[in-house]
């Protein structure tokens, strides 16, 4: 989707870097002090009325304005009985809306918390992205990163969902599936949970979604089947494998199956220069 002759979209060299500019921060600190998780009934009275608004307009929009079809429901139904018990839910990230499309598809099981960019709960729309279940990930001290670890493991602890955006922030529209940070399989295999892999791919618009609303691309949401750890593997190999096979299959449900990047960042830059 990337046009390098225009740079339509200005990615930056970084795999895991951000290019959106935010215009506000809200001079919120992310320490050790923070609510990664509110669970106060103030919290807790304002995210009912939100996600109730969710169900009743933002989410039949959204179908509408993205063109969404999903595809391979079934298998959160076959997958029920071992989803139940909470699980980490994994996807590449190519949208501004994108996590309102997961929260469609996951609600039904438990309503997901999404890891997000710290800047983005200092931004413009953080009273939003903390009502939809943003948890910020902090980077001020040791301390601040152990409560943020704590209170994930407390949520998968609690049979409740955490979606993770493996590759580390949002390029929009962007085609290749860039390499993916350890985290999403740290948590899963810490709280001894299953990955669902789902991916974003994409269609061409039709005439009048392409000359009149300038839309570049149609979405689907395609799910994948849960991902387990190999038991049979040594601890210390467990890690990188899930992570590879959670690339993999990301990279099969995208259709992106002769993929660019290697699965497992490193200090990744992007290699799609032509």
């Amino acid at each position: 989707m990337f046009d390098p002759k225009t740079k339509k979209f200005p990615y930056p060299t970084d795999t895991s870097a951000h290019y959106i500019k935010l215009k506000m921060d809200r001079g919120i600190s992310i320490d050790k002090d923070y609510p990664y998780v509110d669970n106060s009934f103030s919290f807790k009275f304002k995210q009912f009325w939100v996600r109730l608004l969710l169900v009743i307009l933002v989410f039949p929009i959204t179908r509408i304005r993205l063109g969404l079809r999903i595809k391979n429901k079934h298998i959160l139904r076959h997958n029920r009985k071992l989803l139940k018990n909470g699980f980490v839910s994994v996807a590449n990230h190519v949208h501004f809306w994108d996590f309102i499309v997961v929260m469609r598809v996951l609600h039904r099981f438990s309503w997901p918390n999404v890891i997000v960019w710290d800047k983005n709960v200092n931004g413009e729309s953080g009273p939003l992205i903390r009502m939809v279940g943003g948890i910020p990930i902090p980077k001020s001290d040791n301390e601040s990163t152990l409560k943020f670890v704590k209170s994930i493991d407390n949520l998968l602890q609690s049979n409740r969902i955490v979606h993770v955006y493996p590759e580390g922030s949002m390029w929009e529209y962007y085609k290749p599936i860039r390499p993916f940070h350890l985290g999403a399989a740290s948590f899963a295999l810490k709280n001894n949970k299953p990955i669902l892999p789902m991916a974003f791919s994409y269609r061409k618009p039709g005439w009048i979604r392409r000359k009149i609303f300038r839309q570049i691309a149609l979405f689907n949401l395609n799910i994948g089947e849960p991902i387990l750890s190999d038991p049979n593997l040594e601890k210390n190999k467990q890690l990188k494998d899930l992570t590879i096979k959670m690339h993999e299959e990301i990279c099969r449900l995208s259709d992106n199956e002769n993929n660019l990047y290697e699965p497992i960042y490193d200090d990744s830059k992007r290699i799609d220069y032509y």
